[in-house]
């Protein structure tokens, strides 16, 4: 997978199409990512200690890596990434502009 935790990535397909946010968490065995305020569920919680509160908690769910794009820092399009090599190390590389990403 190309996306990494922190990336800004924009939603190409879904309920949230066209809402761009920042990676929180990378699943690669299953190949889906979590972003922040994309693809939000509630979630139904019991109070467990004494003196807790129950509720309605919004979550952010995972969405699948190829349902996102990540956007280029430099242009601020939503981009496919390359990889080039430069001293013995990978590097991604925006397709459109190609600027170097972190």
């Amino acid at each position: 997978m190309n996306i990494k935790k922190g990336d800004t990535v924009k939603v190409l397909s879904g309920n949230d199409k066209g809402k761009t946010g920042e990676v929180l968490e990378v699943i690669p065995k299953t190949e889906k990512v979590i972003v922040k305020g994309i693809n939000i569920r509630k979630k139904h919680v019991k109070p467990r200690k004494q003196g807790e509160e129950g509720g309605i908690i919004p979550v952010e769910c995972a969405i699948h890596s190829s349902k996102v794009n990540v956007v280029c820092p430099k242009c601020g399009k939503s981009t496919r990434i390359g990889i080039s090599e430069e001293k013995d190390q990978k590097i991604r590389v925006c397709k459109k502009c190609g600027a170097k990403l972190k």
